[in-house]
Order: C-alpha cells, then sequence, then structure tokens
C-alpha cells in the first residue's frame, strides 16, 4: 500500500491530545505533513509553549504513524500556536469567552453560551452530593466515588460547588492549576478524574466572602469556561444546606441526580431530610442516601457503632430511595483526605474502598437512567 498524506493523517486522527480527549486532526493540532523515502514529518501545534505533557503527545504521535504501513521513520517537531491559533481553539471548543455565560439568551452583542450539561443532547450524567450539615464527610465521599467510577472506565469530573469549603483539590491530591488558554480552562487530573475548585484560585487560608450572584457567577464560569469534554459522570460537591448554590445549580441543569449523604444517628438523618426536601422543592430528584461512618472496627474484630445504627436506612425509606451504601468509619479515609491519597485508589481491596466500589456499581447500573439521551440528536 502507498504511504501518502491521506494514510499519515488517518493515523494521526488515532491520537488523541490528552488534555482535551480529541484527536489531533480534528482539534487542528497538526500543521504539516510530508513524508520522503518512507520518513515521515509532522509539524504540530500546541497552545502554549511549557504545554504539560507535550511528551506524551509526542510519543503518541510517533507510536501511531509509526505503525502505518511502509513508515521507516517518524519525526514529530511541535510549534507553539500564536493568539489567533488560541483564539481559534478556544472558539471551536467552548464558543466566545466575551459572550455570556448560562443557559438563556443574551442581549447586544453576548449571544450566550449554553451549559454543555443542560443541552438536550448532554449524555453525562451529573450527580449532586447534597447533605443537610457540615462534617458528615460529603467531599470524601464524592472523591472517592469519582475515583470508583473512574476506575470502571468512565471519563469523570468533579466540580467542588463548596466555594467558602473548597477541599477537593487536596483530597484528589493535585499539585497544579488548570491551564489557561485564551479565557479557556483546562482542568488538572488526578487518579482518572478531572476538577475545578476555588482552591485552584484561592490560597488555603484565604477566606471566600461571597454574596449570591457572585457564587452564581463563578458556578456559571466552572460550567462554561472549563473545557470538560463530555464526560460520562459529573459529580458536583455542593456546599453543606439549602443556600444559594444549590439553588443555582438546579436551574444550570435541571436533569441532575441527588444524592444525599448522612451520618447514623438520627440528628444527623433529620437534618439531611431537609436537603432532600430542597431538590424536591427545586425538581431534582433524590435518587438514593449513602451513609457515612456507618460502624467502625476495633482490633478485636468486632463492629461498633460509635454514632448510632439506622440513620441512613431510616432517611432512605422515609424518601422511597435505596441507600446506595455504607462507608465504614476507618483512620486511612481521612488521612488519604489530608495527604491527597484517596483510600480507593491507594487501599483498593480495603473494606472502605470495596464499599465505593459497590457504589459506583449501583450507580452506574441498577441506577442507570431509563431515559436515554442522544448526543448526535440535536434541537433547531
Amino acid at each position: 500500500m502507498r504511504l501518502t498524506e491521506d494514510t499519515v493523517r488517518d493515523a494521526l486522527r488515532q491520537v488523541d491530545e490528552p488534555h482535551f480527549a480529541l484527536d489531533v486532526v480534528t482539534l487542528g493540532l497538526v500543521r504539516t505533513v510530508s513524508i520522503s523515502r518512507g520518513r515521515v514529518a509532522v509539524t504540530i501545534g500546541e497552545p502554549l509553549e511549557d504545554w504539560p505533557r507535550r511528551d506524551e503527545l509526542v510519543s503518541r504521535i510517533t507510536d501511531a504513524v509509526g505503525a502505518a504501513d511502509g513508515v521507516k521513520g517518524v519525526e514529530v517537531t511541535v510549534e507553539t500556536m500564536d493568539d489567533d491559533d488560541r483564539a481559534s481553539l478556544r472558539q471551536s471548543l467552548i464558543g466566545d469567552p466575551e459572550a455570556t455565560a448560562g443557559s438563556q439568551q443574551a442581549h447586544g452583542h453576548a449571544e450566550g453560551r449554553s451549559i454543555p450539561f443542560a443541552e438536550p443532547g448532554s449524555t453525562t450524567r451529573v450527580l449532586l452530593i447534597a447533605s443537610g450539615k457540615g462534617g458528615v464527610g460529603k467531599s470524601s465521599i464524592t472523591t472517592n466515588l469519582a475515583i470508583a467510577l473512574a476506575d470502571r472506565g468512565h471519563r469523570t469530573a468533579v466540580v467542588d460547588a463548596d466555594v467558602w469549603g473548597f477541599s477537593i483539590p487536596r483530597m484528589l491530591g493535585v499539585g497544579q492549576p488548570p491551564v489557561v488558554v485564551d479565557s479557556m480552562l483546562i482542568p488538572p487530573e488526578s487518579y482518572g478524574v478531572r476538577s475545578i475548585s476555588m482552591g485552584y484560585f484561592a490560597p488555603d487560608d484565604q477566606a471566600v466572602i461571597w454574596r449570591g450572584p457572585m457564587l452564581h457567577k463563578a458556578l456559571e464560569q466552572f460550567l462554561t469556561d472549563v473545557y470538560w469534554g463530555e464526560p460520562d459522570y459529573l459529580l458536583v460537591d455542593l456546599p453543606p444546606g439549602t443556600g444559594d448554590i444549590s439553588i443555582s445549580l438546579a436551574g444550570f441543569m435541571p436533569r441532575s441526580e441527588v444524592f444525599i449523604v448522612t451520618t447514623p444517628q438520627p440528628a444527623a438523618q433529620r437534618v439531611a431530610a431537609r436537603a432532600a426536601a430542597m431538590a424536591d422543592k427545586v425538581n431534582l430528584e433524590v435518587r438514593g442516601v449513602i451513609e457515612n461512618m456507618s460502624w467502625f472496627t476495633g482490633d478485636d474484630g468486632q463492629r461498633y457503632e460509635i454514632f448510632g445504627a439506622g440513620g441512613g436506612a431510616h432517611l432512605a425509606d422515609r424518601l422511597d430511595v435505596p441507600l446506595v451504601g455504607q462507608v465504614p468509619l476507618v483512620p486511612d479515609l481521612r488521612e488519604g483526605g489530608d495527604m491527597g491519597t484517596p483510600i480507593v485508589a491507594t487501599q483498593p481491596d480495603s473494606d472502605a474502598a470495596q464499599a465505593f466500589v459497590a457504589m459506583a456499581e449501583l450507580i452506574d447500573v441498577d441506577l442507570a437512567p431509563t431515559k436515554r439521551y442522544h448526543s448526535e440528536l440535536k434541537i433547531v
């Protein structure tokens, strides 16, 4: 078979850029292809001079092109995009940053950008992880559940919507902020999970003192200025209670599924019921209850129900939803959150990790939506 430029470009269509999860041809990163006596030279453009994972992309290109019939060698040259190229890339992925974010039509020069997860053709399942009060381990649940879903082969992302009490970056062990390309944010990835959080923009010791309109705008930007691709799951770590953020997210993504996190004691589950009541008022469906700190297993092998028993099951029965899972109280789970070494990733055979694995399977299989959304179907 004769080696042609079309042959090389077909091979390059199998190469995904690591940050965008789209192939380099579709992204428009391939600038030139030349062939001389079986040796192929490929020039690609990358958004920034210090673009992360550049070596990984070059390796992918070399392997893919090198596997084509008739190729005797591959040389990859990387050039840095100019401002116009970056603007064109951003425009193709998320639209105009000068447009009004949100799902409503804007006025004047701003046409408005829709929230991708609210589009009729979106296949992303949005899981809102909620609690009635703080201190029940909601962020830890979100982190480990996200990793468990990613381990099932799903593209998974997390929005840390707890703007005041952000903790997802630390729990995921993320050491770098998002990459910025012409006002478009590329979220960092850790343990197979992409994430965005106020923690990437504010120091740990800085208080975020914002009221409703600023919170609303920040959440819009998390959903529209970030390039998410098309994740299978988007988990949203809500702040405790029933305030502005929860109400805004209900409007942004009306097909979201709510999971309530509680601990076993009656006082906690009564407060958690208020989060479920909020979901009902804004027309969101509660899909299940997750009970955290269910028991502690001592050195003697006995289970000790330090915070009582039955709160999660009682709340699930009251709401007529399943008890998705019970997570034991173990020091390693807490330490993993503090150190950025989530227990699902670092101790996958532990009882706590297996609880998350079982929850991920139940959500993915037993609680899969019966209504299917197809990205190829558009409303025009």
